[in-house]
């Protein structure tokens, strides 16, 4: 029987404020609250409260046959529950029915994954202790920022305890393959990968209510007419997509939550297809082949890699700084210093540094609070310098610790023995 893998991410950056040269050394205070109040708020009124309803629904009706997964970074919970707690609270209400899966990612959606695997591990770890806490549950599978997978990457998630990862069907990895099976990583076998079939996501995600599409308007009949031509053979359908594509990407008016409503209905109702957490089919299916990816890929643009956050000198040179620091800020053992270092972690600030033009920037260009991606750069910079003041200084006033005395000691009374063998020797 195939299965339908239906996952949502879920992310809100803490956004940082305009922050001129001139506040630098003056204003330790970054981040825009009025902007992230009133997006965290407007996204639930309009995406995760109407979506979470629709989804309660429909576990309500079918049970356990329904099954859908999702992660939500560190940086998105801590906004719910400063701005919007009933949001968390329908979390919660989703995860007591024991039909959601929760997977674990980085605390900030953070790229630590491609420069220090001690914060990535750390922040990992941090994440899951969220999960237990608002949900009671102990991730089994894990998603990467912005499914960024690589073959190293893949080893430090395994040696982490995971073995099962969704990442992208980057067509130049997968070649002639088809995204609708079960992978494993290259180097670590037992590694299982979930690969997101990205023609179908994006058809819900990206060009549900595109007018100018030859698919438009899609409906869930002809979708999942679709799923049923596919290859009998093959095993999964790996939907993956940001959580806001309900709401928020796709107004209410297209017609995007009758769609959400519907298509599990078809599907369970007048299909032999089911859905499945990823933890499910990681105990269900067995890989057919391993993916050899020497070289990080991701779910964003063209091109399936990481160019997006990385693609130029600017980001570069943010990100190498960013990081250059991480001893300093972990030294301090201060941890209001060590979390505003990891919300300045967030890919969204990379992101807006980015330069490239590509076929989904639209989504994310309504986010966008700057006017080009070198006044991004400069803002973060800004920003990253008086913190960088911060850092320093809170390392000139941590106290003295007087070193241990037993040495001393030791070496007089060493020195009295020495003596005394002397005089003995007289």
């Amino acid at each position: 029987m195939k299965s339908i893998c239906l996952y949502f991410q879920i992310h809100q950056p803490f956004r940082l404020k305009p922050y001129r040269f001139f506040d630098i050394g003056r204003d330790h205070d970054y981040f825009d609250e009025y902007a992230n109040r009133f997006i965290m708020q407007q996204v639930a009124e309009k995406s995760y409260l109407p979506a979470n309803k629709v989804l309660l629904g429909l576990i309500k009706k079918y049970g356990q046959r329904f099954r859908v997964s999702f992660s939500i970074s560190g940086s998105a919970m801590d906004q719910m529950e400063q701005y919007a707690p009933e949001v968390l609270e329908s979390f919660k209400e989703l995860a007591a029915t024991g039909s959601v899966e929760f997977l674990a990612e980085t605390l900030t959606h953070s790229l630590a994954s491609l420069i220090s695997p001690s914060e990535f591990v750390s922040q990992v770890q941090e994440h899951s202790k969220r999960i237990q806490k608002h949900f009671g549950q102990q991730p089994k599978a894990f998603r990467n920022t912005e499914l960024i997978y690589s073959d190293h990457i893949g080893q430090m998630v395994y040696e982490l305890g995971y073995t099962i990862m969704l990442t992208e069907g980057a067509k130049h990895i997968l070649g002639w393959r088809s995204p609708n099976m079960m992978y494993c990583s290259g180097i670590t076998p037992k590694l299982q990968l979930l690969v997101r079939n990205f023609q179908l996501s994006d058809d819900i995600a990206i060009r549900f209510s595109e007018r100018r599409w030859s698919q438009w308007p899609l409906t869930a009949d002809k979708f999942v007419g679709w799923l049923n031509a596919l290859n009998p053979k093959e095993e999964v359908i790996n939907l993956f997509m940001d959580y806001e594509t309900f709401g928020e990407h796709q107004w209410e008016e297209s017609g995007i939550f009758k769609f959400l409503k519907a298509f599990p209905k078809i599907v369970l109702e007048q299909t032999k297809m089911k859905f499945s957490t990823p933890s499910e089919l990681a105990d269900i299916l067995q890989p057919v082949s391993l993916l050899h990816i020497p070289y990080p890929i991701s779910w964003a643009d063209e091109e399936r890699d990481i160019t997006t956050w990385q693609g130029n000198e600017m980001q570069q040179e943010a990100f190498r700084k960013l990081f250059s620091i991480e001893e300093k800020v972990k030294s301090t053992r201060d941890e209001d210093l060590i979390r505003q270092w990891r919300y300045l972690q967030s890919s969204d600030h990379f992101y807006f540094i980015n330069t490239k033009w590509f076929s989904d920037s639209m989504v994310q260009r309504y986010f966008n609070p700057y006017n080009s991606p070198y006044d991004a750069f400069i803002n973060f910079m800004n920003v990253l310098s008086d913190f960088i003041i911060q850092v320093d200084e809170a390392i000139e006033n941590m106290p003295v610790i007087p070193a241990p005395k037993t040495k001393e000691k030791s070496t007089s009374r060493q020195r009295s023995r020495s003596q005394v063998v002397k005089n003995q020797a007289r």
